[in-house]
């Protein structure tokens, strides 16, 4: 797919960083979200990680701590990021320099997540030792690695498609407002025809009203020319019920 040009320049912009940057997934843990029991530990991770024991006892401190739900945070140490997301019943967590890309951390966590749903995902519940699904540390090891260059292509393909994903929300946001612009254009117009409408209602209205005026005047008027007419004949006016007297010569 071809970039857009916003999306270059954003790429321009940042691509010196993005290639600068070569940070490694310094330590990965996961354990049940229920009591805090650590499920399962890299095994070589933290081996060039200067107090090493002093994060992993923060991580099981933090692992206590959590609330029950889907939740994704970061905590900064020093130089370094603790990154984590708890879904369900497990908590994932990575201790990254803090310069890592905070899209790859999450991702690297999801592969790890998904993974050990599939394989692990019906014994969480009735482990009962610490460390119980330590063989996952083969796949955790074979992930890291994927992950511990950013300027691999695979991960710099992934910081594209962030870049790209944000750009399309951005377009789909504008595209959005104006068509809401549109909209109450609509309305507008709407609105004034309507106004319009009624106005040419009231005054047809007043029109009828005056009509009906004078048709009840040319009632009366004619009721009384028949009156007058009635009275002025020569020799006797007949009238329904009884009769005039002749006039005296």
């Amino acid at each position: 797919m071809p970039l857009t040009s916003f999306t270059a320049q954003v790429l321009r912009d940042n691509i010196s960083e993005i290639l600068s940057l070569k940070k490694m997934v310094k330590l990965t843990m996961i354990a049940r979200v229920m009591d805090g029991l650590p499920l399962v530990e890299g095994l070589d991770d933290g081996r060039d990680l200067k107090d090493a024991d002093l994060y992993k006892q923060q991580a099981k401190a933090l692992f206590k701590t959590y609330q029950v739900g889907i939740l994704k945070l970061q905590g900064c140490q020093l130089k370094l990021v603790l990154t984590y997301i708890i879904e369900g019943r497990v908590c994932f967590l990575t201790l990254c320099d803090r310069s890592y890309p905070k899209k790859l951390a999450f991702l690297y966590l999801e592969d790890l997540k998904n993974e050990f749903e599939r394989v692990y995902g019906d014994q969480v519940e009735t482990a009962a030792r610490p460390y119980a699904f330590i063989k996952f540390d083969t796949f955790i090891q074979k992930t890291r690695k994927l992950y511990l260059d950013t300027q691999t292509k695979r991960n710099l393909a992934k910081l594209r498609d962030e870049i790209f994903e944000v750009h399309q929300i951005m377009t789909r946001n504008v595209q959005e407002v104006l068509g809401v612009g549109e909209k109450l254009d609509q309305v507008s117009e709407m609105s004034s025809r309507l106004t319009t409408d009624t106005r040419i209602y009231a005054e047809k209205a007043r029109d009828l009203n005056r009509q009906k005026e004078d048709l009840v005047i040319d009632s009366i008027l004619q009721v009384q020319v028949f009156w007058r007419l009635s009275f002025s004949f020569t020799g006797r006016a007949r009238y329904p019920g009884f009769y005039l007297p002749e006039a005296s010569a």
